[in-house]
């Protein structure tokens, strides 16, 4: 870890047990977090994106350094299909990865993404 840790909540494909989780397989778990009412959960397919809208959103929340940041702003396609916004959580401000592309999927009842097949 570098002396610059971040915190960042993730929602989707960088949870536990997910495809893209081995991103973080450096990084410190710190716990859960749903979020304030504040949003939608999309599936787009092969993962979710993260709207403005009226539902809490289910993730977690891990210290990473400034090397995982730049790989996850690259998986996120940041700026062009996310953004990087930070979210307050118990255990401080934490990055999130908010979709800014043409929303065309169906919302993912109680914001988690594990439930998306429920």
């Amino acid at each position: 870890m570098d002396n610059n840790p971040h915190l960042v909540f993730v929602y989707g494909t960088l949870r536990q047990g997910e495809v893209n989780h081995d991103l973080l397989a450096s990084s410190e778990f710190i716990g859960g977090h749903v979020t304030e009412p504040k949003f939608e959960l999309q599936d787009l397919g092969e993962y979710p994106g993260l709207i403005s809208g009226s539902s809490s959103i289910v993730g977690e929340v891990y210290r990473i350094d400034e090397q995982t940041l730049a790989k996850l702003d690259i998986l996120e396609d940041v700026p062009i299909e996310y953004r990087r916004e930070v979210i307050d959580t118990p255990y401080g401000p934490a990055y999130y990865y908010i979709y800014q592309g043409q929303v065309q999927g169906r919302d993912i009842d109680g914001g988690d993404w594990f439930s998306r097949f429920g």
